[in-house]
């Protein structure tokens, strides 16, 4: 079946990486580690994001994901991963898992990753969002 999702998901890739161009004086760098970048083409951010706001999973734009909380913009996903400076074969510590996105693209990058979410329902529904995408 084709990715119905492919074209925005490349058009997001995009705009990250003219966003970090445009901001690279404060970033101190222009570019961003391709291993960040596969992450984020990899991860389909519209498994993490409730069904009626798939259609807006590729803006880079933080979602609403219930419990009051949101899904990162993906530009700043794409930072803070990046500014991490993860070896392949490296551990990460994310407090605040909410849907599991950010979990999912640092395991792309990344050799283990740990997570721990205060908010029940976020936990639960990450947990088996993460196990079912492997």
């Amino acid at each position: 079946m084709q990715d119905q999702y492919a074209e925005r998901r490349e058009h997001l890739i995009e705009t990250i990486e003219a966003e970090v161009r445009m901001t690279s004086d404060a970033l101190g760098k222009d570019v961003l580690d391709p291993r960040v970048i596969d992450a984020i083409r990899s991860v389909p951010r519209h498994e993490f994001v409730p069904p009626e706001l798939r259609f807006a999973a590729y803006r880079n734009a933080p979602l609403p994901i219930g419990c009051g909380q949101t899904i990162s913009q993906p530009f700043i996903v794409a930072i803070m991963s990046d500014l991490l400076s993860l070896p392949p074969d490296g551990r990460v510590l994310e407090v605040g898992t909410g849907c599991g996105y950010q979990s999912a693209v640092l395991a792309q990058v990344t050799g283990e990753v740990f997570s721990v979410e205060i908010v029940e329902p976020l936990g639960r529904d990450a947990q088996h969002r993460l196990a079912a995408l492997g």
